[in-house]
């Protein structure tokens, strides 16, 4: 493939293009700011994300949906409150046998709607979704990383894997579309769970136990939308879960914390803040609507949207883990 568009130049969007540029002629990275794509065409880097870390030379920044003509393949790499407007932007643009990719790991909310269902909304249904234990500041260094690609249309994952694939960035692909990308929404909440638990200081038998609980509950989510319940056991699920559960890079087991130490955060200053109340409160509705019970989904309500303190709303987690 020649030409490759990606939307967004934040951490994500950055790191892929330096993925994609290793297999392709062109990789046209689109940013909101023009300043921005000026310096990474100048210098070949991103210093707002990655200031010590080299560009491929046929990575072209650019801020004009134009550029986009003739992508094979694009990338969606813009935060989940972004994206209804971005593909508004993008139909005027793209050709119609391009590929559309998300990697944005978000519900709409009150809609319920996944990054994928906004996209049949605008395009089709044949878009391909990846996700997966991916830190961008690891792909970025082009380090060891695995994830999983899922479509209704099996080509198009297999011609974005060949795009994506290097020696060290390895996929996988799987079928189940609806899996994956609620995978990618439940894994944040268990993510604040076990967060508000390390800030509250809770002991590490009973963390990790809360850890298999929200796995397991992984599963029954998945399967009450019609996704399948091994989708929770690949990368995208049970692999993404623990990464973002227990390592401190991730933004939101830091939100976890704040809450679980009683830390006042500054919701306005704060993105993560507001997409992680739209993923509590969208998986909450769902389960609600689903007839699912879900102890940690319940949890982290209680604590984020509920204001109910930590200990109190610990208590009634523990004592009815088991149910």
């Amino acid at each position: 493939m020649d030409k490759v568009g990606i939307i967004g130049a934040g951490s994500l969007g950055t790191a892929l293009s330096q993925i994609v540029a290793q297999n392709v002629e062109e990789v046209f990275l689109l940013s909101r700011r023009k300043e921005l794509a000026e310096t990474i065409n100048s210098t070949h880097i991103n210093s707002e994300y990655y200031p010590n870390v080299k560009l491929e030379e046929n990575i072209i920044a650019t801020t004009d949906y134009n550029d986009l003509k003739g992508c094979g393949i694009i990338f969606l790499s813009v935060p989940s409150s972004a994206f209804r407007s971005t593909l508004s932007t993008l139909k005027d643009y793209i050709d119609s046998d391009a590929i559309l990719v998300t990697t944005a790991k978000g519900i709409e909310y009150p809609s319920l709607k996944t990054m994928g269902k906004l996209i049949e909304e605008y395009f089709d249904e044949d878009y391909v979704a990846l996700s997966g234990p991916n830190f961008a500041s690891e792909i970025v260094l082009n380090l060891e990383t695995i994830s999983n690609l899922a479509s209704r249309n099996r080509e198009n994952a297999v011609k974005v894997k060949e795009v994506l694939s290097t020696p060290k960035f390895k996929l996988k692909i799987i079928d189940d579309v609806d899996g994956l990308e609620i995978c990618g929404i439940i894994k944040n909440i268990n993510a604040i769970a076990n967060g508000i638990c390390e800030g509250m200081n809770i002991n590490e038998n009973a963390r990790y136990g809360i850890l298999t609980k929200g796995f397991e509950e992984t599963k029954k989510i998945v399967e009450s939308i019609g996704g399948d319940a091994s989708t929770a056991e690949e990368y995208c699920g049970f692999g993404d879960l623990v990464l973002t559960s227990t390592s401190s890079e991730s933004r939101n087991h830091t939100l976890g914390m704040l809450y679980g130490q009683r830390i006042i955060v500054d919701e306005k200053a704060s993105g993560i803040v507001f997409e992680g109340k739209n993923s509590i409160m969208a998986i909450k509705d769902i389960c609600r609507n689903t007839n699912t019970e879900s102890v940690i989904v319940d949890f982290v309500y209680d604590v984020i949207v509920k204001q109910i303190p930590p200990k109190i709303a610990f208590k009634s987690l523990w004592d009815n883990i088991l149910n």
